[in-house]
């Protein structure tokens, strides 16, 4: 008997022991997930906001009325280059879209193999968020309020030629003439009077710009040693792609070279500056692997700064203690 209960006690201790460690777990959970909340709230709202704006402009009716002009005085067409034929993407947005995000996102949870940082995965998902959110609003704000006349646009306006005489024009001798002459689908004209910038341009090229950085920060392609060939190489990857997926809009007469330019530059733009935001540093080989904390700090005079959040003086993380030599040692884990 002596025997059983013996058995029979520790046994309970553990499971009792079990149960603890799960309550401590799920407490630890909890209070992290708390914490998490209470730091990223604002910036989860202010994308949601974002989106909804983004989307709400995006299904409005292009703004500028654009005029064109279709035959010159000898009856010749003046404007061959939006007279392509009209096709659908070879590529289309959501897959562009799509694309954007999971190269990225594959690459970043394959770094932690290595890495093992909640605070990385989260400071550089967040970035590529920004990266694809905020370039697209910038983009659809443009399309909205300057557009341009795409190369298939006179196959979807569909010209009542009946009305494209000298005496319904506008402007000089009354060359010039406006979508009313149109006569195809209204949401086609509309979106064909959206050219510029090129959105699948600017998404895919804030994703993988965004993404090559990354890869630098992490496996320090740029760094002060020459680093293996095949990181180099890798690093040009999601360029390349990027590169690819832009250039199409041009085999399928969805936009003009310059619109593709413009997207690009602005996608680049916002991987830059997103990646900048949540990094300590773009090129700087020391220090661009390392995340940057959310940090509560006042050492600015309040004369001169109009934030109290933007230095590193009071070392302190909203609930936890941050240390600048330690983030910043050489013991930092990176390739």
């Amino acid at each position: 008997m002596d025997r059983i209960i013996d058995t029979i006690i520790p046994m309970q201790q553990s499971d009792n022991n079990d149960c603890l460690n799960k309550r401590d777990r799920f407490q630890l959970i909890k209070t992290a997930l708390r914490i998490y909340l209470r730091t990223f709230w604002m910036d989860y709202l202010s994308m949601s906001i974002l989106g909804g704006l983004t989307l709400a402009i995006h299904s409005r009716q292009s703004a500028p009325t654009r005029i064109f002009a279709v035959y010159s005085r000898t009856g010749k067409i003046v404007n061959p280059e939006i007279s392509y034929p009209f096709h659908r993407n070879l590529i289309p947005s959501w897959l562009a879209g799509l694309l954007a995000f999971i190269i990225p996102f594959i690459f970043i949870m394959l770094m932690q193999i290595r890495v093992k940082s909640f605070d990385d995965v989260n400071a550089a998902t967040m970035g590529l968020f920004y990266s694809l959110l905020t370039s697209t609003t910038f983009q659809v704000f443009m399309k909205w309020l300057i557009g341009g006349l795409r190369p298939h646009f006179f196959s979807v306006c569909k010209l009542n030629i009946n009305r494209t005489s000298f005496s319904a024009g506008q402007g000089f001798d009354g060359l010039m003439f406006d979508r009313s002459i149109c006569t195809g689908d209204k949401m086609d004209i509309d979106g064909a009077l959206k050219s510029m910038p090129s959105g699948h341009s600017t998404i895919i090229f804030a994703g993988l710009v965004y993404c090559s950085l990354y890869l630098n920060g992490k496996l320090k392609i740029f760094s002060n040693y020459r680093s293996q060939y095949w990181k180099f190489v890798l690093f040009f990857v999601p360029i390349l792609i990027a590169v690819l997926i832009a250039a199409s809009l041009m085999i399928d007469h969805y936009h003009h070279w310059y619109d593709i330019l413009v997207g690009s530059t602005i996608g680049t733009m916002f991987a830059f500056g997103s990646y900048r935001f949540q990094y300590t540093d773009i090129w700087n080989y020391r220090l661009n692997h390392i995340p940057l904390p959310r940090l509560e700090t006042d050492h600015l005079d309040n004369s001169t700064s109009t934030s109290k959040r933007g230095g590193w003086d009071q070392r302190h993380i909203r609930g936890v203690s941050f240390h600048t030599t330690r983030t910043l040692s050489p013991s930092s884990t990176y390739f």
